[in-house]
């Protein structure tokens, strides 16, 4: 080989290594360009996401948001935004009022051991029937149930008295009401379960309709502010009250409600004689 051409292969090596370099650099310098502009998306998307996180955060809730709305009353309903409810003969001379909390436990007691003597006494006229409801249970755990089944009572409602009636009794059953701290009746599809044990509401299009659009939710959070702002001093589900007077096993107004079908006659018997 010549020196000529070993210096020119020399020199052709040094320009292609020289490329070589110079395209390496380029790439290590898009590369680095790229990490930062990535960096600065991330910070970016982050501080953006944060940011709607903290917008989420500060907007109400779904039924909080419904504290102002306008109010879809159910049918078999009186008052401001339909939230007096009576059930019962005409001719019964007095009214019980019965407040209770979808969720409530101790309501569901009450139910399951005097709900039978309560139908039959309402059945024959012995007194009529005002029902409040309450969602005060929601609030303990950020829960839903109380509100979603008390808008579902509502549906119930629209399509008669028994039917709310039977609803109510089912919902709070041994076999249908769950543990207070398991919010199942925040699902529709739970609700719509318990009322297919219900013969007005079985297979009923309107009910199903209803609580799957949640018609009666505005109605569920004006109702629940009738028990917030109740007259009665009542604080408490469930809490019965004639009269003005709540119906306590000591006869003080921190007392405990009628939890027997012998405590329950006691008390109503001598509230409706009072």
């Amino acid at each position: 080989m010549s020196k000529r051409n070993s210096q020119a292969s020399k020199t052709a090596a040094r320009e292609r290594l020289r490329q070589e370099r110079e395209r390496q650099a380029k790439r290590a310098k898009a590369k680095r360009q790229a990490i930062v502009a990535g960096s600065v998306v991330a910070v970016l998307a982050a501080a953006g996401g944060i940011g709607y996180a903290v917008v989420q955060a500060n907007k109400p809730s779904y039924w909080e948001g419904l504290k102002d709305a306008k109010v879809t009353a159910p049918a078999n309903t009186t008052g401001t935004n339909g939230t007096t409810v009576v059930i019962g003969k005409s001719t019964a001379k007095k009214t019980l009022k019965v407040y209770e909390d979808p969720r409530c436990p101790v309501c569901a007691q009450f139910e399951q051991v005097v709900g039978p003597t309560f139908k039959k006494d309402l059945d024959e006229g012995k007194f009529k029937f005002q029902y409040v409801g309450a969602t005060f249970i929601d609030r303990k755990d950020n829960g839903q149930g109380s509100k979603n089944a008390l808008s579902a009572l509502g549906a119930a409602l629209n399509v008669s008295d028994d039917a709310f009636l039977q609803y109510k009794t089912a919902l709070y059953s041994a076999k249908w009401h769950p543990d207070e701290k398991v919010d199942k009746f925040k699902d529709d599809s739970y609700l719509l379960k318990v009322a297919q044990t219900v013969p007005a509401l079985k297979d009923n299009a309107k009910f199903q309709d209803a609580v799957k659009k949640g018609t009666y939710d505005a109605w569920a959070m004006a109702m629940s502010k009738s028990f917030d702002d109740n007259k009665d001093g009542v604080s408490g589900t469930p809490s019965l009250v004639m009269d003005g007077k709540k119906l306590t096993t000591n006869g003080q107004p921190d007392g405990y409600p009628p939890m027997t079908v012998a405590e329950f006659n006691s008390l109503v018997g001598a509230a409706l004689k009072g």
